[in-house]
């Protein structure tokens, strides 16, 4: 009788992930910028090289893919998981703004992505009363996805979950969601049967691009919430003060006997900074603190964008953070400066930054080694960092509308890496850069083969 393995990409311990083989093959989302022309596609990335293998587009345009990821991940192998036998397989992309969600299996051909299924928009807002699915994350007994509103592009967002197997929808995640309405991000603390959800605005907020009105009225997410994972219900709101706006990427420590994490905030309402903000568990209470504050850049009036020349500076714009499996090094993007900065988190109350890259930006358009007479926009956006902790991969664009805003002559896109150094120091690598420009669409959200920093939980430390 043949001896069932799991798969061998699942590790028990956050350490023993470290260890894996390095990553060949990179998955990016690329974005028509026209919105309603050219269907999006999914880009296979040779990582020895910075080669793009293959493009495989989507049914229809429109769909504005984002944060996507796997089927299953190394969480299938906490004790009480019902489905150690499956397999890192499929890659699940829903659309932002279409509310479609594609379903790519990567096994045979895993440098050709094959897509087998497509759950429509209305599959999904019949299920889940849900739309604008944004963010995926393999849980250990189901696919749990992030959806910004309900079907009206109003509150609520939430969570709500796929079967492993047929990928349906099986419902709304929340039992009792307490005073949640807004939503973005989540991530939990398995050994502490707790959830962790951010907040950045409704879709009717978001898809016609930053406000200035909403801003200046403090009308985008401020909070964290904290959930019983098991039981699914709101236990405790954090609020992080509502000068903090749109709080986004949640990054909890990848050590399960560990309570505490990051999340960063976009920007702050009275002087233009982005903050990130430490969470932990103290005394029986979940509390936050800001522990690293990013200041804006003054800047000649006449280089900024509309929104942005009665201030006379640019805003960091902090949209991504990502944490090395050792909880030691986080990567922090600042889109609007084009500003990758690297901070050792070992006392996650004390960060250290380690080093800084500059790339792009509203203003300063820094270029790559690889073409140093390029004047390069969008800036370090959405950020993946490699299972070792040695090389961070990285794209410029955030979303379609809010491109448009803060980088009116049009996002050329690319996709860049860094390196990390015993010291916690980073260099780009001069030899990888990837170029868009070409293909015309805008690359988002990466993942990398076989697992990542940001797609694996674990129930061992």
């Amino acid at each position: 009788m043949p001896l069932i393995q799991p798969d061998p990409t699942f590790y028990p311990s956050a350490r023993e992930a470290m260890l894996a083989p390095p990553e060949g093959l990179a998955y990016v989302a690329l974005l028509d910028p026209a919105g309603d022309g050219r269907p999006d596609g999914l880009a296979t990335i040779d990582l020895s090289d910075g080669s793009i293998i293959d493009v495989h587009d989507m049914s229809v345009p429109g769909d504005e893919l984002h944060h996507f990821g796997w089927n299953v991940c190394s969480a299938a192998l906490c004790p009480y998981a019902p489905h150690p036998h499956v397999e890192r397989r499929y890659l699940v992309l829903p659309g932002l703004r279409s509310s479609r969600i594609y379903i790519f299996d990567v096994k045979d051909d895993p440098r050709h992505p094959k897509l087998v299924k497509t759950i429509e928009p209305e599959t999904v807002f019949k299920k889940t009363g849900y739309s604008r699915p944004h963010t995926v994350h393999c849980g250990t007994d189901a696919i749990y996805v992030s959806a910004l509103g309900n079907v009206n592009g109003d509150v609520p967002g939430g969570v709500f979950t796929l079967d492993h197997d047929t990928f349906e929808p099986k419902g709304r995640w929340e039992a009792d969601r307490g005073s949640q309405r807004l939503h973005y991000d989540f991530w939990w603390h398995l050994g502490h049967d707790t959830m962790i959800t951010s907040e950045w605005g409704t879709p009717n907020q978001i898809e016609p691009g930053p406000s200035l009105e909403l801003l200046a009225g403090r009308q985008y997410g401020h909070r964290l919430h904290v959930w019983d994972l098991v039981k699914r219900r709101h236990l405790q709101e954090i609020d992080l003060g509502d000068q903090h706006q749109m709080a986004l990427e949640l990054r909890p420590a990848h050590d399960p006997t560990k309570t505490h994490g990051f999340v960063n905030t976009v920007i702050n309402v009275e002087d233009l900074s982005a903050n990130i903000f430490t969470w932990y568990l103290e005394d029986g209470l979940w509390k936050a603190r800001k522990t690293i504050t990013i200041p804006a850049e003054p800047a000649d009036p006449d280089l900024l964008p509309e929104p942005l020349k009665q201030f006379g500076a640019v805003p960091p714009l902090v949209s991504d953070i990502s944490l090395t499996l050792d909880d030691r090094i986080l990567l922090v993007s600042a889109w609007g400066t084009g500003e990758l900065k690297a901070y050792d988190v070992s006392d996650p109350f004390a960060p250290r930054e380690t080093g800084s890259v500059r790339i792009g930006g509203i203003v300063r358009r820094d270029a790559h080694p690889a073409a140093p007479d390029r004047a390069l926009n969008g800036g370090p956006q959405m950020v993946e960092t490699s299972r070792d902790g040695r090389r961070v991969y990285f794209t410029n664009s955030l979303y379609r509308s809010w491109d448009d805003v803060f980088y009116p002559d049009g996002i050329s896109s690319w996709m860049a890496k860094v390196d990390i150094a015993d010291d916690g120091s980073i260099a780009l690598d001069p030899g990888f850069f990837v170029d868009f420009a070409a293909d015309g669409r805008r690359a988002h959200q990466i993942r990398l083969q076989g697992g990542d920093s940001s797609s694996d939980s674990y129930c061992f430390p």
